[in-house]
């Protein structure tokens, strides 16, 4: 059995819709299909899950959102006009939304999680009711009588251990099952989500528990490239990647998989394919446990595996002499951040001091100044300065583990690119290399990364 996962533009119309039935029909491996609430129809279009959050938050700012919700409600009933549905697909659609307007407001983040999950919930429904109306044997599948049990951590849940045995169930209904990504319950009974992306997530937890022979990913384009297309114009794609490279390349800014999608399928040993919707016929890439990588003596072509570019981050650097002799400095550094409710991205070190790499939106000005006068006089450092505007840049691949010169040929590019290195951190798997730049310096210094590495000289 296949477990196959449609993301919003694969579902966003009913002609793309059609096209996920015929690739679902093509097949009769793929029996458990996951997807996404219906994305943009068009460039400057507004996703459903966009509409749902707006709609939420109108409602619990003026107690009706009248407007918003037919703005989803006419979404839904045009796709099913366009699959000629009957008008019962919609009130039904209709009924659900405004069932979920209103239930308690007091507390605005089960609300809001409440709302979003309605985005994949009814497109599930629609897309069952369309495969019957073929004549074929489908069902949509309700994540709460599945099992599937989430943390109580609304926006932000993760699966408890019970879910796997508890889905494992599905491997023995008939026919084909839809089920409807980004979000599951509580223990208790409350809709909880995942963070944005996670139906890539449900996927990959279903593919694990039912012991998938394949988790496909269907998305809008061929495969995963080396580097953003937005940037590089028509990039190499990648055949074949290893779940590690795919987990780094992911963290890192690349949008096709959610990044905490791999860990499932990962622990699972199941491969993923990533593929698209709108041109089934391509292998697209896949994503697998290992892959032959050859002895590589000096870098070239087939060392780096590809590249990835994030913005949004900045750094505390702090400074003190014979740091590394003080015992307990790191914990208390650390100990630090963690009442002030931060996570840290990096920490690259030196003798004397360190670097703290963090997602900028955590450290507004207030939490700014208390950390830094706790660092100041709790571990009573030489020098403290934060700069923002930071972007990180990492180059991943399995191969640079067995290169020489990998960040020689690096620094080389970025320095002719005259882009000015703020920091550089190789993980100890050797599978990757960080370089911090200024944010407005990401496009030139990924055009040059990827004319060094992948470029036939």
């Amino acid at each position: 059995m296949k477990v196959s996962k449609f993301g919003g533009s694969s579902v966003a119309t009913a002609e793309q819709i059609k096209k996920v039935c015929n690739i679902i029909l093509s097949d009769p491996e793929r029996r458990l299909i996951v997807v996404s609430a219906p994305g943009k129809r068009f460039k400057n279009d507004t996703k459903v899950t966009d509409l749902l959050i707006a709609c939420a938050q109108q409602y619990l700012t003026y107690k009706s959102a009248e407007k918003e919700l037919n703005l989803i409600v006419e979404r839904y009933a045009e796709i099913a006009q366009e699959l000629a549905l009957s008008e019962e697909i919609v009130q039904t659609i209709a009924a659900d939304l405004r069932s979920r307007l209103e239930t308690d407001t007091s507390n605005k983040e089960k609300f809001m999680d409440t709302l979003k999950a309605a985005g994949e919930d009814n497109c599930a429904k629609l897309v069952a009711q369309y495969l019957c109306s073929l004549g074929v044997e489908a069902y949509y599948i309700n994540p709460k009588e599945a099992g599937l049990l989430l943390s109580n951590e609304y926006g932000n849940a993760q699966v408890l251990p019970e879910s796997y045995e508890n889905l494992k169930a599905l491997k023995n209904k008939t026919g084909i099952m839809i089920f409807p990504g980004f979000f599951g319950y509580t223990p208790e009974g409350d809709v909880v989500t995942f963070p944005r992306g996670g139906s890539d997530i449900t996927g990959s937890i279903l593919a694990a528990a039912i012991g998938a022979d394949i988790y496909e990913n269907f998305t809008d384009v061929d495969s995963v490239f080396v580097a953003n297309p937005n940037i590089v114009p028509n990039p190499k794609s990648i055949e074949r990647l290893t779940y590690r490279e795919m987990r780094e390349l992911s963290y890192a800014g690349f949008s096709v998989l959610q990044e905490e999608t791999l860990v499932p399928v990962y622990r699972a040993g199941i491969p993923v394919n990533i593929r698209n919707t709108n041109n089934p016929s391509a292998p697209g890439t896949m994503i697998v446990p290992n892959r032959q990588i050859a002895d590589v003596p000096v870098t070239g072509i087939g060392t780096v595996s590809g590249i990835a570019s994030d913005d949004g981050f900045c750094s505390i650097y702090i400074s003190k002499y014979l740091m590394n002799r003080e015992i307990g400095f790191g914990r208390k550094l650390l100990q630090i951040l963690e009442d002030e409710g931060l996570s840290y991205e990096h920490m690259p070190s030196g003798i004397d001091n360190i670097s703290i790499i963090l997602d900028e939106s955590q450290l507004d000005h207030d939490t700014e100044v208390r950390v830094v006068e706790r660092i100041k006089s709790e571990l009573q450092v030489d020098d403290i300065a934060v700069e923002r505007n930071l972007a990180l840049i990492i180059i991943v691949g399995e191969g640079m583990s067995r290169a020489v010169g990998v960040a020689a040929k690096a620094t080389r590019a970025l320095a002719r690119a005259g882009v000015n290195l703020e920091m550089i951190n190789q993980g100890s798997s050797e599978i990757s290399m960080m370089f911090g730049i200024k944010s407005e310096d990401i496009v030139k210094a990924v055009r040059a990364l990827y004319q060094e590495f992948f470029e036939e000289k």
